[in-house]
């Protein structure tokens, strides 16, 4: 693993296979994608992960090096160990990376998240899940379209497994921690209703003009509820191009937060405004609305089973949007579901996919 989400989709996994000793030794293997405390360290702390065996260190840099270098690195590592599978989560540069060298050296690959498809091939991600879809022997998805975009493909169904989600396991695992932060939180915030704010994605925050529209869009919200915004670090970044000068007090930039922070204010927002995929997940399980400023999303189910609603870019767009959902929420409180969750999203995916891996691991 080497990037914020794949912490909370591979924990629970790490955890269920200790239960079994005898059946499984464990190599973790933290290729340094993401690499500061804030975005890296702090995760291990509070999601009670093993320090890694291995640290790659690679680091940041474009894509095509970021990528070649953790092949270079990784290669050396499964040579020394010998596993019997190598397990990528996700769809970062580390997924593809290690799925490629692992395939090359006749290693099995076990995909973990695996058949979400956006449809955008402009995404980095996109172009990752399809190229380790399509490296690995054993492919776990956690939505049924996940199961329909791979078979469309041509992927062989004995390949296979709908396991569920297992970012939702630790979410139901840590939920009662992070809500015990939430009285600090409202101490701190001193507001009863905010809207939550979560951006990363080079579409929205690269560009100057796209950027401009959704920081308009939050400061005009601001005026009616209070706007919270934990900064990813490459996202304050281009927030420094802008000079922007926030025309209220009510729009309030917080460093990255950890896991358990970051879900305490995920569970008690008003709303959420985020371009994460990981976010859509969660909010859906919370019974929190949701606006994803994307065109698209390769987690539909989050749209058809949950609260989330894809939005434009553009001020005007997200600011009908957020007053919308503002309003439907306080016909319906948040916290409240307006659905059902996913099917599988139980917090017992992991127990189900380490089953379903020594099951063929032990065929």
């Amino acid at each position: 693993m080497g990037a914020r989400p794949n912490f909370m989709k591979i924990a629970p996994i790490i955890r269920e296979m200790a239960q079994y000793p005898g059946d499984y030794k464990q190599i973790l293997v933290h290729t340094g994608q993401h690499y500061d405390a804030s975005m890296s360290q702090v995760f291990f702390d509070e999601l009670e992960l093993p320090q890694p065996d291995v640290n790659l260190g690679v680091g940041s840099g474009s894509h095509a090096q970021q990528t070649a270098l953790i092949m270079q690195r990784f290669e050396p590592v499964l040579l020394d160990y010998k596993p019997d599978w190598v397990v990528v989560p996700g769809d970062v540069n580390s997924t593809v990376a290690c799925a490629l060298v692992a395939s090359k050296l006749g290693v099995k690959v076990a995909h973990v998240e695996s058949g979400l498809r956006s449809g955008d091939r402009t995404m980095p991600e996109e172009i990752n899940r399809i190229l380790t879809d399509h490296l690995a022997d054993l492919l776990f998805t956690t939505e049924p379209s996940g199961n329909e975009n791979l078979r469309r493909e041509g992927i062989p169904e004995e390949k296979i497994r709908f396991v569920g989600n297992t970012m939702i396991d630790t979410l139901v695992q840590l939920l009662p921690k992070a809500e015990a932060r939430w009285p600090q939180w409202r101490e701190r915030l001193a507001v009863d209703r905010y809207v939550l704010v979560t951006l990363h994605r080079p579409a929205n925050v690269d560009d100057v003009s796209t950027f401009g529209e959704i920081m308009t869009a939050l400061c005009q919200i601001s005026r009616e509820i209070p706007v919270v915004f934990p900064v990813h670090p490459r996202t304050r970044q281009h927030l420094a191009r802008l000079n922007l000068q926030p025309a209220t007090h009510n729009l309030q930039f917080l460093e990255p937060l950890g896991y358990l922070d970051f879900l305490a204010l995920e569970t008690h927002a008003s709303l959420v405004l985020t371009d994460s995929g990981g976010v859509q997940e969660e909010t859906t399980y919370l019974g929190v609305p949701c606006l994803t400023a994307r065109p698209n999303t390769e987690r539909p189910v989050t749209i058809t089973n949950g609260t989330n609603r894809l939005v434009a870019s553009r001020a005007a767009d997200l600011i009908a949007a957020a007053q919308e959902a503002l309003a439907d929420a306080i016909v319906t409180p948040t916290g409240s579901r307006v659905a059902p969750r996913p099917e599988l999203w139980d917090g017992r995916a992991a127990t189900r996919l380490v089953a379903a891996l020594g099951a063929v691991a032990g065929s």
